[in-house]
């Protein structure tokens, strides 16, 4: 079957149409400069597909909360949640197939390309049961992929480009079709703007940006200026969704409005005299205490809340089989034996906690177990745990010493549970190369400069003997291990 919907007209007035089912599987590539009508493409796109597939829109300006109230879109504002919880939304999604939009204009943009790159990568990370088609729309994608950096941490640019080009050149197997837009072309991430097959160029000036979108439609240089001379609303189309060869299309209307429109000209007010302006402006301040701000919303409420609408029953969501619950024993002895499996695996080692997350998803839901339990920062530290040797009831002094271990962070926990293991036992002190495989990195230089923080934060305590053995002490614990060289093959 060929879901098709009109997009706009031609030239010749005819009705030029999109091949939904063939957008799922080449994704497009909108371009065209400020008020050159790209939001209104896309939103035309939206309305007219959104009773045929599920529907994901990266909203950096919030222009598209309005397709909410008539087509029935969950709004998910960005700045109301945590790393976390739009982890979870974003899993939520992908099973239950309801149409979302993350708005992301309360947020800077640094803040927005770390949500944008966690909320892209939890969609592209879902389970294979839940692989189903969505359209994924990124609106301003040159702020995501971006092709040089920027003003922003050089961490938030990798992670957001690293999401943007999973979505763009391995999302169509997992069931996501990326639709970007950008303003500028010269400006978007190369390897992902060549993975689009469809484009839709609007109206550009800057010779670079026109050379590219001459180049990517295979029109002849010399056509260049066509582009700029396109009016507002209408693009130049290309790719097997729309059509063999380059034509142009005036989009047709749309149900629904952007919150902020283009700037209007209103009359300008009456002008007083110049005394009379000056003493508007130059009048003593008010010292009125300011408004009283009514307190934020709890977050936790609007996250539940937001939870309970993705998970409510409707149309388009698919019933997932009954699972049988299963006790906490079984659960946590199935837990225990995929950790094990995994810290056996010495491939394992040096990989992401998120990548590592996704196997361990992966493992627990072929022995039978569809959910664990466990979020990533849960994950984190039952991994730490299993690298050091800790499964199953711990006693009461390995809970104080995981009390100690709760004010590090994360990737901290590993190499201090290992040294606690080792100093209760009174085995020899870990050397370098093993802590450095807890730690995940192959840099023994940085296992030094972590022991030596931790010692500056008192957790530690490192004695180092003429013959240069090193044993260590937890004080609070009362434990020390026996000396030996840090620099012992292990």
């Amino acid at each position: 079957m060929t879901a098709r919907i009109d997009i706009g007209t031609s030239e010749k007035g005819e009705s030029i149409f999109f091949d939904i089912e063939e957008l799922l599987a080449t994704r497009l590539l909108v371009q065209g400069n400020s008020g050159s009508g790209k939001s209104h493409l896309l939103r035309r796109l939206l309305e007219g597909s959104a009773g045929l597939v599920q529907q994901v829109i990266v909203d950096p300006e919030g222009d598209f909360v309005t397709l909410a109230d008539r087509f029935g879109h969950v709004v998910i504002n960005a700045a109301e949640h945590s790393e976390n919880e739009i982890v979870r939304l974003a899993t939520r999604i992908r099973e239950h197939r309801v149409s979302v939009i993350l708005a992301l204009d309360e947020l800077e943009i640094e803040q927005q390309m770390r949500c944008a790159a966690t909320f892209l990568s939890a969609l592209f990370d879902a389970p294979r049961d839940h692989w189903y088609p969505a359209l994924v729309v990124v609106d301003e994608a040159q702020l995501f992929a971006p092709a040089v950096a920027g003003e922003v941490s050089d961490e938030a640019r990798r992670a957001s480009l690293g999401a943007m080009t999973n979505l763009m050149c391995r999302g169509r197997k997992r069931g996501l079709a990326g639709v970007i837009a950008t303003q500028r072309l010269a400006k978007l991430a190369k390897n992902v703007a060549a993975e689009a097959s469809n484009f839709m160029m609007g109206r550009t000036f800057l010779d670079i940006d026109m050379a590219r979108a001459v180049d990517l439609l295979g029109m002849e240089r010399r056509q260049a200026e066509a582009i700029r001379d396109l009016p507002r609303g209408h693009f130049l189309a290309l790719g097997p969704a729309i059509s063999r060869r380059p034509i142009a299309v005036q989009i047709g209307a749309v149900q629904t409005q952007a919150r902020s429109g283009s700037p209007k000209l209103v009359p300008l007010p009456s002008a007083p005299d110049a005394g009379q302006i000056q003493g508007m402006l130059f009048a003593p301040g008010d010292e009125a205490p300011p408004p009283a701000v009514a307190p934020p919303r709890s977050t936790q409420s609007t996250t539940e809340d937001l939870l309970r609408s993705i998970s409510r029953p409707g149309p388009v969501l698919t019933p997932a089989a009954a699972v049988p619950s299963m006790p906490d024993e079984d659960r946590d002895a199935i837990i225990d034996t995929v950790l094990r499996e995994m810290v056996a695996d010495p491939e394992a080692t040096y990989r992401a906690a998120a990548v590592l997350f996704q196997d361990f998803g992966v493992r627990c839901r072929m022995r039978q177990l569809p959910d664990s339990g466990l979020d990533l920062t849960a994950f984190r530290r039952r991994l730490a745990m299993a690298r050091a040797g800790l499964y199953g009831d711990l006693d009461e002094q390995w809970q104080q010493a995981l009390a100690i271990g709760t004010a590090l962070p994360d990737d901290m926990l590993g190499p201090f549970l290992l040294v606690a293991t080792a100093a209760r036992d009174g085995a020899e002190a870990p050397g370098d190369a093993a802590l450095a495989r807890v730690y995940g990195t192959h840099s023994l230089g940085r296992v030094r400069r972590l022991m030596s923080y931790m010692e500056e934060q008192g957790i530690f305590v490192l004695r180092i003997d003429l013959t240069g053995k090193r044993s260590i002490t937890i004080p609070r614990l009362g434990w020390t291990t026996a000396a030996a060289m840090p620099e012992a093959v292990e």
